[in-house]
């Protein structure tokens, strides 16, 4: 069933244009068309098609329903835009699709773009919730937020900072608990100043490392966001889905672990 964005289907009972010219235009959809509706606020509706138009298309409500997101924390991860804003919308798109509530874009001291328009990011988050089946929309701030500004607001969770300066950071997965709100800030390509790791720390934020490897900014910021989520499906219990490893011979544990889906061999893959 296609999945259309209604933010005030409760005022209005008719699609945006945008939504309503995909539908008839792109989609060849007809009146009385079933069709799901996602207000981006934590609710779904099951509607139907009616006087269809490519500027107002009305639809009849059949029911509406909450659809929590799957996570039971706030994850906030602040950003510093790379130059090339192909890769900040990539990053948007795999966020939203593994499970994000909010995405701040900060002006450091080695940001490579010190102004940002956020329009084509929020059609881009807008796709990726309707594509990743979810109906609460991310947070995203309007333009960038200056660095000292941003970190000096209070934030009731756990606060990371991922830098490549410090050799003893420790991992990001070891050094966050599992169900709490957690913000983490990523760095422009050329890292966060000393200065500003020295602002950030003072600020109560915990230096933190994802690897060995060296990361771009939008891979560095994908990988925080899914290692949050790693942390908590293993960690908080909450999954269905268990597997059982090997302990040295000495018995063994259990982990809960999300389901994967099933993949068909399509022949050879790159390892």
């Amino acid at each position: 069933m296609p999945v259309f964005y209604t933010p005030h289907i409760v005022d209005c009972c008719e699609l945006p244009e945008e939504e309503a010219r995909h539908a008839l235009r792109v989609l060849r959809l007809r009146e009385g068309s079933e069709v799901l509706l996602a207000d981006g606020k934590g609710f779904f509706c099951r509607a139907t098609l009616r006087r269809p138009h490519p500027k107002h298309c009305e639809v009849n409500l059949l029911e509406r329903y909450a659809a929590p997101l799957p996570w039971d924390f706030h994850l906030h991860i602040a950003v510093a835009p790379t130059k090339n804003m192909d890769r900040m919308e990539w990053f948007c798109e795999k966020a939203v699709e593994i499970g994000i509530n909010e995405i701040t874009f900060l002006r450091c001291r080695f940001s490579e773009r010190i102004e940002l328009n956020t329009s084509r990011l929020e059609r881009v988050l807008v796709s990726a919730m309707k594509q990743s089946g979810k109906a609460v929309l991310p947070g995203i701030s309007g333009g960038m937020r200056e660095f000292s500004a941003f970190v000096r607001q209070p934030f009731a969770g756990h606060k990371f900072m991922a830098h490549c300066r410090g050799k003893e950071n420790p991992l990001l997965a070891r050094a966050c608990p599992p169900g709490e709100n957690v913000l983490v800030l990523i760095g422009p390509e050329g890292d966060f100043s000393p200065e500003e790791i020295s602002e950030a720390v003072a600020q109560g934020f915990q230096p933190v490392s994802l690897g060995e490897s060296r990361l771009r900014t939008e891979t560095a910021a994908i990988a925080a966001c899914q290692t949050i989520h790693v942390v908590n499906d293993l960690l908080s219990g909450n999954n269905k889905c268990r597997i059982q490893l090997k302990h040295g011979g000495n018995g063994q544990a259990e982990y809960p672990l999300v389901p994967m889906p099933e993949h068909k061999d399509r022949g050879n893959h790159h390892q």
